[in-house]
């Protein structure tokens, strides 16, 4: 088996787990109360936000050392326009994440289809607007500003000069937060592999504004290229800390 295909196993398994533990988080328990209440264990979005921020964790020191963990469109994105990757190695990425979302979200559906569990997401987990809580265009400005963060963060932290040992736990934090400030308004995507998965079998009004969380989270990680450029230490300034450091 050969580097390449080893990488592309590695993101759709991780984007697998991120989004049947993750998101079933929220399906098996976000809206019960804390611990029970008659129907079923719950969570809350504290709980859920957890959730995603520990599941990436995990599969950052997991899978970090194979291919990334990107296990995110957008995260691969950035590392294409960085010059962090090949085009041709972005596409494969983009096609296992997908396919790891699509089948993650067809086993959350056969749970509360054919096991007894309770969706207490009423949609399984997926993400929407005009909901009541935020419209379209906030939506968007809110999902390509949560992903801009979020993406920042990581092409800067899995810098030369930054402390690698730590980065996982840099990432799984931000995720963490991300989820906290976006779950009461869409559920939050920041993904769109994580949004198309469960939107794919949830159909109806998920799969109609589906669209918008695969395309503002893009627009996010363009912005947070562009931000990274203009802040991050160059490779110059890298080179020099980097030969210090061994120096030392």
């Amino acid at each position: 088996m050969n580097q390449l295909t080893r990488k592309l196993i590695a993101e759709a398994v991780g984007t697998f787990l991120l989004v049947f533990l993750a998101v079933g988080a929220a399906v098996f328990g976000i809206a019960a109360k804390v611990g029970t209440d008659g129907n079923g264990p719950g969570n809350g979005v504290v709980g859920v936000a957890l959730a995603f921020g520990l599941v990436l964790l995990g599969i950052a020191y997991a899978f970090g050392p194979v291919s990334g963990a990107h296990v995110n469109p957008a995260v691969t994105l950035g590392m294409l326009l960085g010059r962090r990757m090949p085009a041709s190695e972005a596409v494969g990425y983009w096609i296992a994440q997908f396919i790891g979302a699509i089948a993650a979200g067809g086993v959350l559906k056969l749970f509360v289809s054919n096991y007894g569990v309770t969706d207490y997401t009423g949609a399984l987990g997926t993400n929407g607007y005009d909901n009541g809580a935020i419209n379209g265009t906030g939506a968007f400005v809110l999902e390509a500003l949560l992903t801009a963060a979020f993406v920042l963060v990581i092409l800067l932290v899995t810098e030369r000069v930054a402390a690698p040992g730590f980065a996982g736990i840099a990432i799984g934090l931000t995720l963490t937060l991300v989820h906290l400030v976006g779950i009461p308004l869409t559920g939050t995507s920041v993904n769109p592999a994580r949004s198309f998965g469960p939107a794919l079998w949830q159909g109806g009004t998920a799969m109609s504004q589906v669209w918008l969380f695969i395309l503002a989270p893009l627009v996010g990680s363009v912005i947070a290229v562009i931000v990274w450029k203009l802040t991050r230490t160059s490779d110059a300034e890298q080179e020099s800390l980097v030969a210090g450091s061994e120096r030392e």
